[in-house]
């Protein structure tokens, strides 16, 4: 793997964070929406990652090791499901979304829970960050060996 992988590496993990920011950030916004039915009701969302493997440039040689010779060519996101834990039901029965019964649903978003993961995914785009800017110096220390 050469020094310029580490870019793209890097570049996809600040892409993969950012989805993820996105998603914390509309949760946060959504978690005090209410409906009056269960189907209506903003459900948090999370992405799902996935590693994206580099081929060996060499080939399959017959090593015992082919497949840990792999090594990592960054990050995808392979989607955004629905936390499926159950709703909220609160009895509101003056609230102007209630249902018949009297109960307006809220959504499964713990924001303790979505502010922990934010910070996670903040300190990850950061480290991807040093990672670019590490790369950087030492390709321009490089550059300089030969003065």
């Amino acid at each position: 793997m050469s020094l310029a992988n580490v870019f793209n590496i890097a570049g996809t993990g600040m892409s993969a964070q950012s989805t993820r920011l996105n998603t914390i950030s509309s949760n946060i916004a959504n978690a005090e929406t209410v409906s009056s039915s269960i189907d209506q009701t903003y459900r948090a969302r999370h992405p799902v990652f996935a590693t994206v493997f580099q081929q060996s440039v060499q080939g399959d040689r017959g090593s015992l090791f082919a497949d840990q010779d792999r090594a990592g060519a960054g990050v995808e996101v392979l989607g955004i499901i629905e936390s499926q834990s159950e709703l909220t039901p609160r009895y509101e029965p003056d609230h102007p979304a209630a249902n018949a019964d009297g109960y307006v649903f809220y959504p499964n978003v713990n924001v303790v829970e979505e502010m922990a993961d934010m910070i996670s995914a903040s300190r990850a785009f950061q480290t991807n960050v040093e990672m670019m800017n590490t790369a950087k110096q030492m390709l321009q220390r490089v550059l300089t060996l030969g003065q």
